[in-house]
């Protein structure tokens, strides 16, 4: 990989590019023309590795992975890419001579808004890992113009603002006009036989989009692996406007255009709407056909002409549900344009095809109304119907008479298309992403299918990559890694473990307790300078960041700090150990409960914060439009990682193992990779409590629990609740009904109140083991050591031995 010599090469590059790019004298730059300059400048040093890359692939006919994901929250890659080119200390060095901070230009590049929560998050980690592992992987998505939303807290309420993240450009993405492919919506699909004994698909009167490709490259960190993120832009064709044209109906024109544009505008359009709906499984099939058609047209071109030995060469991979539909595009290329039979057709696709779950709730299982599928994806539905009619033949030739096997694992029932059915039926690989998620999913949610192909099943526990959250997001902690055990770790994350070493080396310790002050002061700094807010950086910090939804408990956690308040105000004397609180999370526009309970945590923090008598003993803030950004702000800065949802509902979680990567303490439940960091680091290094899966599975089963009863018997509970609705916040009588309900009218679904007590005991013993420092620290260094195990490239290597085939790929 090419680099800049020194610093002062760095600055001859540097005037030149930004004479040429801006015509302007390099002291007359702003900040945002200063980024977009080394943006450029990085790329021309990655360009030719990103050439060879590409090259070498074909050259050496290695199989490639392809990772289909609706959302890569890839976060800045300014700084990232800079570690990864190991340019960070020249490049700083050179700005800092023409009279510019580094640190004070990273923030002028935006989040990209390509993703909202920890499904993107990962798949971003992942292709990090992929290029650090030179293994020979690509990532595939849509190019939205607008992110889901920028939220501000109003009144203490959310509102969403666009995110228009692309109004300054994006200096990292090249256009690929000569790669664009046409994807087809509506028309007529039929078979009719061909006159030679077989049928042939006739598909007719569609509407084409293209799909035009904008390249992002993946750089591996500290070797010369450049892969690419592919993502798609829908744009009209010429043709298609003409014909409406020439029909004399210039409105319909209009109205196509501004159809088409809508496909990559928006991540998750409001689907509370039928054409909300219909706008979400356009952008789905757009992603998977733009690009499996991308993958077929570059195998044949340049891998080789006989598609029947596609599986040889490719792996695509079914980030959740989303890109399902990669299954029967896959049979409609196969069939339609490459003359292949069914049966051929199928056993390439099921080679071909690995499908991650994400989830076990219910309300997030896809699923598409038959008649919009049809309507909108006529040859896509045809194959889908073929397929589910062959299928149920063998689930019913095997179970004869038995109607509700079958309905447990047909694709098409209830005029609904079951896309998770799908995914699984046309997959030689299903994964849960951590132990109790996989087992899950193997006895209850999908144990249907695994009692056909308990082969199929496996676990892959998630990771996060290190280099963004512990090399990018906390030098300090980084630098002292390296004092202790050396830096072998940067690329072999497994070698943190031996700083276990060090977990009762008191000078290690005293280090590390210093570091964390440094991080808790840039933190207290930003919130200082964002929401004029005093922080105690001697406070425990507590923090839970992630998506709003009622199975994460936020809820349970505000109650808690409402109950605390509550206590100190009736005690003024009690002794506690100094909290702050922070929050930050978006929650769905149209998801009520979740908007109400930030609501809800904004309101206490009003309440808490303007109580001058709790003399700094309490302290609570929501921090707006959380994303990549700040969270490499709140991971390095905690005391205490919040990963508290109902036990047996989140599948994995990413938060959790960057709060431990950079030595925060669980309090959780035995919930998604919780159980794999408590098996870890044992019960003397984290906090857990609550009702366990099995327990959680049972009242859903058999009963037996009523939150009224709870509301009657605990004094504690009963106060709460009644603040809720009884005007005591100052937020008006009812103000969080829809709260108080979730709670007592519809018994409590995610056993908020019936983990309460313990909870409340948890966060006492929080404080208890923050009293003695030292351990503190100890259990601090336990879980940073431990957490290599976390690392995506531990996971990567793992999919790609196990379900991809691929193996790195050395430059010669």
């Amino acid at each position: 990989m090419k680099k800049w010599k020194d610093k002062e090469e760095f600055k001859k590059i540097f005037i030149r590019k930004s004479h040429v790019a801006w015509e302007k004298d390099v002291r007359d730059l702003i900040p945002n023309e200063v980024y977009q300059t080394v943006a450029f400048m990085i790329r021309d040093l990655i360009s030719e590795d990103w050439i060879k890359t590409n090259k070498m692939y074909v050259e050496k006919k290695v199989k490639q992975v392809y990772y289909f994901s609706i959302e890569f929250l890839l976060g800045r890659l300014l700084q990232s890419n800079l570690i990864s080119v190991d340019m960070e200390t020249v490049c700083r060095e050179g700005l800092h001579d023409l009279g510019w901070d580094l640190d004070a230009i990273i923030p002028e590049e935006r989040d990209p808004g390509l993703g909202n929560g920890g499904l993107g998050r990962l798949a971003a980690c992942f292709a990090d890992s992929l290029a650090a592992l030179r293994l020979p992987g690509h990532g595939c998505s849509i190019r939205y113009q607008y992110g889901l939303f920028n939220q501000r807290i109003v009144d203490g309420q959310q509102v969403e603002l666009p995110d228009n993240w692309l109004v300054d450009g994006y200096p990292w993405e090249v256009k690929k006009v000569d790669k664009a492919v046409n994807v087809c919506f509506s028309g007529n699909a039929y078979m009719r036989p061909d006159g030679e004994g077989n049928l042939e698909c006739v598909y007719e009167n569609y509407h084409s989009v293209r799909a035009v490709p904008y390249d992002v490259p993946m750089v591996g960190y500290h070797n010369d692996t450049v892969n690419t993120l592919r993502l798609w832009r829908a744009e009209y064709t010429r043709e298609d406007v003409y014909r409406v044209l020439a029909k004399g109906n210039r409105h319909e024109a209009f109205r196509y255009k501004d159809n088409v544009q809508l496909i990559s505008r928006f991540l998750y359009p409001e689907d509370s709407t039928e054409e909300g709906r219909r706008l979400r499984l356009m952008q789905e099939y757009f992603m998977v056909s733009a690009g499996v058609q991308s993958i077929v047209r570059h195998f044949k071109q340049k891998i080789s002409p006989n598609i029947k030995v596609f599986g040889h060469y490719v792996a695509i991979h079914i980030n959740d549900t989303h890109p399902a539909l990669v299954i029967p595009e896959l049979m409609r290329i196969f069939m339609d344009e490459e003359g292949l039979p069914w049966e051929t057709a199928w056993d390439i696709t099921t080679e071909v095809v690995a499908y991650t779950n994400h989830t076990i709730l219910p309300e997030a299982m896809e699923r598409w109304s038959i008649p919009l599928f049809k309507e909108l994806l006529p040859r896509i539905y045809l194959v889908i119907e073929e397929l589910n009619k062959r299928w149920l033949q063998q689930v019913r030739n095997k179970n004869p008479g038995d109607e509700a096997k079958a309905r447990e694992v047909a694709i098409l029932w209830d005029n609904q298309v079951h896309m998770a059915h799908l995914a699984v039926l046309g997959s030689h690989s299903i994964n849960g992403v951590a132990e109790i998620h996989s087992q899950i999913l193997k006895e209850s949610t999908l144990h249907a299918f695994y009692s056909c192909f308990p082969e199929r099943f496996n676990n892959k526990t998630n990771g996060v990559s290190h280099r963004r959250w512990l090399i990018q997001s906390n030098p300090q902690l980084a630098q002292l890694i390296d004092s202790a055990i050396g830096n072998t770790w940067r690329k072999h994350p497994e070698h943190m473990i031996h700083l276990s070493a060090y977990a009762a080396d008191t000078a290690f310790l005293e280090q590390l307790d210093q570091v964390k002050r440094i991080r808790k002061n840039i933190l207290a700094s930003y919130i200082k300078a964002e929401y004029d807010q005093q922080i105690d950086t001697d406070s425990v910090f507590d923090i839970q960041i992630k998506r709003f939804h009622l199975y994460k408990r936020q809820l349970l956690n505000i109650l808690h700090i409402l109950n605390l308040y509550y206590a100190l105000k009736e005690n003024p004397n009690m002794d506690i150990v100094p909290r702050t609180y922070l929050f930050g999370g978006k929650a769905a526009a149209g998801y009520g409960e979740a908007k109400m309970t930030i609501k809800l945590i904004n309101v206490v923090s009003k309440m808490i914060n303007g109580d001058h008598c709790l003399e700094g003993k309490l302290k609570v803030l929501f921090l707006e439009n959380y994303n990549v950004s700040l969270a490499q702000l709140l991971f390095p800065a905690a005391d205490v990682s919040e990963q508290i949802s109902t036990a047996g509902k989140e599948a994995s979680g990413t938060g959790n193992m960057k709060f431990m990567m950079n030595g925060a303490i669980t309090l959780g439940t035995m919930d998604g990779a919780n159980v794999e960091i408590h098996h870890e680091v044992g019960d003397d290094n984290c906090v857990i409590f609550g009702l366990r899966a099995d327990e959680v599975m049972k009242y859903y089963v058999h009963g037996g629990y009523s939150s009224w009863d709870l509301y009657r018997t605990n004094e504690h509970i009963r106060m709460l609740l009644t603040h809720l609705v009884d005007g005591s916040l100052g937020n008006g009588n009812y103000a969080f009904q829809m709260l108080y309900d979730s709670l007592l009218d519809r018994n409590d679904e995610y056993f908020v109140l019936k983990d309460f007590d313990s909870y409340c005991e948890a966060q006492k013993n929080i404080g208890c083991r923050y009293q003695n420092h030292y351990k503190w620290l100890q259990s601090s260094a336990v879980n940073i050591a431990h957490s290599g195990f976390f690392s995506s490239d531990r996971t990567i290597r793992q999919y790609a031995r196990d379900i991809w085939h691929i193996k790195p790929v050395e430059s010669t």
